[in-house]
């Protein structure tokens, strides 16, 4: 992207504030992981707790382990700050549903065309002693951690495939703002 992704702007509101105020909607208490804690507490203020990411650069596999590290919830809702078209009754939905779901699942992952879809997934506590084992033998990949363990995939319709879709580049970002104007 040559830039910041969680400060592009849609009408007027950074990518991270749009998916921090989505979070909230679903849950009192909101994490944010990162290294550059003073960069987005300029624009999120004192709502969010900040947590910190002290592997910055090793991808998202691991920032997820050293969340699960410092979160004590049951489940924790991983949100990518690359996700502007979030749908909170979708989420809410989904958040539902893990009411069923057997002791013995670690992960509820939306799931199309044989691909995880990991950075709006559900991970449970209990997956961090195997998420680190794998990040320890050197797995970084989420396609292979959630095809290892015992994760529940979410069925992905085209209204959640919209919800879904991340903005990686500058042209993606333009029909973004194209389509949010039309």
């Amino acid at each position: 992207m040559g830039q910041d992704k969680a400060l592009l702007l849609i009408d007027g509101q950074p990518f991270i504030k749009r998916v921090c105020e989505v979070a909230s909607a679903l849950t009192p208490q909101v994490y944010i992981l990162t290294s550059w804690r003073d960069r987005y507490q300029e624009i999120l203020g004192e709502k969010y707790q900040f947590l910190p990411e002290n592997s910055d650069g090793s991808g998202p596999l691991v920032a997820l382990a050293e969340g699960l590290e410092q979160i004590c919830a049951e489940w924790t809702l991983l949100l990518a700050c690359d996700l502007p078209l979030l749908q909170i009754d979708v989420l809410q939905h989904w958040i539902s549903l893990l009411e069923q779901v057997p002791d013995s699942i670690l992960a509820v992952v939306p799931h199309r065309d044989a691909i995880w879809e990991p950075l709006c997934g559900f991970y449970r506590q209990q997956a961090l002693g195997e998420l680190q084992d794998f990040i320890d033998k050197g797995g970084r990949s989420f396609q292979t951690w959630l095809s290892e363990i015992s994760a529940m995939p979410l069925s992905v319709g085209e209204r959640e495939a919209t919800m879904l879709w991340n903005c990686n580049t500058p042209d993606e970002f333009e029909e973004l703002k194209h389509n949010e104007k039309g």
